[in-house]
């Protein structure tokens, strides 16, 4: 008589498996990630519709585990650095991270101006490595930063150079309306054939942003190189826009070159 579990493989039909826990644990990070400032027991109970009974459990495992850090003055809890390092250690933004460093700080003496990395995951755009300039005043993005696909520089670049099928996936999840696609989309074309993006920043007056992709060994586009070029008026201007450029893209191909990417292959 063959066993159940074989009967159900046969017929291809699918379980639902079901971790309460770990889908609450899972659910209490994923809603720090818009509560920088922290929060309370009860607000998170009251923010994910769980009684404070249920989030308290789960509130003190992970503080033991040491994924959350309480504030004893206000009780508020924030996620720790063990979330980032994890992350790190655990996906190719280690690597990445490591290769680009000594590059991203040559690129940053020579030219004065600073410069991130950012990576897109599930329709979002993260800053998971940075580089301040060298001088007394510069313009930079904190690490962590959240970036807008559809209207920042490094979004641009990270969904013109992605295959096909996976920028069609990424932009109909972004749900934006079919006039504006179809806008977005022609400016990735463009992108795309010009081999970088520049614009004035979405986020600051005063600053264009510089982006060129970066990829691996496999070919794809895996980051997005970043300099918010800033002008300064006191002399210490190193190089203009256009030679920031020129420097930022040479920078792009020797990280894609330290991952094993190769123009040749």
């Amino acid at each position: 008589m063959a066993q159940k579990d074989d009967d159900d493989s046969t017929s291809g039909s699918k379980r639902a498996y079901s971790a309460p826990a770990l889908e609450k644990g899972i659910q209490i990070l994923e809603l720090f990630a818009a509560e920088p400032r922290g929060l309370t027991i009860s607000e998170i109970a009251q923010k994910l519709g769980r009684s404070i009974s249920e989030v308290f459990r789960i509130i003190i495992v992970m503080e033991r585990l040491g994924w959350l850090a309480k504030d004893p003055v206000n009780d508020r809890y924030t996620v720790t650095y063990r979330v980032l390092d994890v992350a790190f250690r655990a996906t190719p933004a280690q690597t990445l991270s490591n290769v680009a460093a000594p590059v991203m700080y040559e690129l940053s003496s020579a030219t004065n101006q600073s410069c991130h990395l950012v990576v897109e995951t599930g329709g979002r755009a993260t800053v998971i490595h940075r580089q301040e300039n060298m001088g007394p005043v510069g313009f930079g993005i904190r690490l962590g930063t959240v970036v807008d696909l559809v209207t920042s520089c490094s979004g641009h670049v990270l969904l013109a150079f992605a295959a096909q099928d996976r920028r069609a996936k990424v932009i109909c999840s972004l749900g934006i309306a079919l006039d504006f696609q179809t806008r977005l989309e022609q400016r990735l074309d463009a992108v795309r054939l010009q081999g970088y993006e520049m614009q004035p920043s979405a986020r600051t007056a005063g600053v264009t942003d510089i982006s060129f992709p970066v990829f691996g060994f496999d070919g794809h586009v895996c980051a997005a190189l970043t300099v918010p070029f800033l002008v300064t008026i006191d002399g210490s201007q190193k190089t203009g826009l256009e030679e920031t450029r020129e420097v930022l893209g040479r920078a792009a191909l020797d990280i894609s070159a330290g991952l094993g990417w190769s123009q040749y292959k």
